[in-house]
């Protein structure tokens, strides 16, 4: 069976179910030299109207979304730019993305965070990050990231609500710097089904505060508290 994403498909229907809710602008080098000045006379009454640019296959455009988006991209999300796109639709495109990516070896590939969809490193291509902006031991953790890192430590797994009901404050962005760091990463589901994702420690949390298990680590009272 042919694959519905491969782009230059000749089987592609002429009247897609999804629309660019966007304008597309000309691509550099795309337009053609302005045609010679015609005198009035040979003018014709009527000329044909301009084509509109060719959107892009779904699967790039996607793929252009997860590349620039800030945050997690979620199906609701990506619909708002590509009209009649369904949640089946949005799901089997990263999955081809990531079956791609394999294929070719890339160094990333598309994961579940926090309700929606990231593009982020494999684990063994973290180490470029350290190298060009310093591991966690050269990065200072703001006091932010140092709490929730404590509450993943001691209560994992746990889910970003019961980090925030533990703080009493949002903790999106704490969360989402450790998971970057390699501190934190998505270890299971919430029970009882639903998007909630739990988190924990990695490797690396035990390595670079020398720890050889969680056991290890230190009882005081203000941590026994948390």
């Amino acid at each position: 069976m042919s694959d519905p994403f491969q782009t230059g498909q000749a089987s592609e229907p002429s009247n897609p179910t999804w629309q660019l809710d966007v304008e597309l602008p000309a691509e550099a080098g795309d337009e053609s030299p302005s045609p010679p000045e015609i005198p009035p006379a040979r003018r014709r009454s009527r000329r044909p109207a301009p084509c509109s640019p060719t959107p892009p296959p779904l699967i790039r455009i996607l793929e252009a979304m997860l590349f620039v988006s800030s945050v997690p991209l979620t199906a609701q999300r990506a619909a708002e730019v590509i009209r009649g796109l369904t949640s089946e639709q949005f799901e089997e495109a990263v999955e081809h993305l990531n079956r791609t990516y394999r294929e070719q070896g890339r160094p990333y590939l598309v994961v579940q965070h926090e309700g929606g969809k990231v593009l982020m490193l494999r684990p063994r291509f973290r180490f470029v990050v350290e190298k060009l902006y310093g591991g966690p031991k050269e990065t200072r953790l703001t006091q932010a990231a140092v709490e929730v890192l404590s509450i993943v430590a001691y209560r994992q797994p746990v889910t970003r609500a019961d980090i925030e009901t533990l703080r009493g404050k949002d903790s999106a962005g704490p969360l989402r710097q450790l998971v970057r760091l390699g501190l934190v990463e998505v270890v299971g589901r919430a029970e009882g089904g639903g998007s909630a994702v739990r988190y924990g420690t990695t490797p690396r949390f035990l390595e670079l505060f020398g720890l050889s298990r969680l056991e290890d680590l230190p009882e005081t009272d203000d941590l026994s508290r948390l």
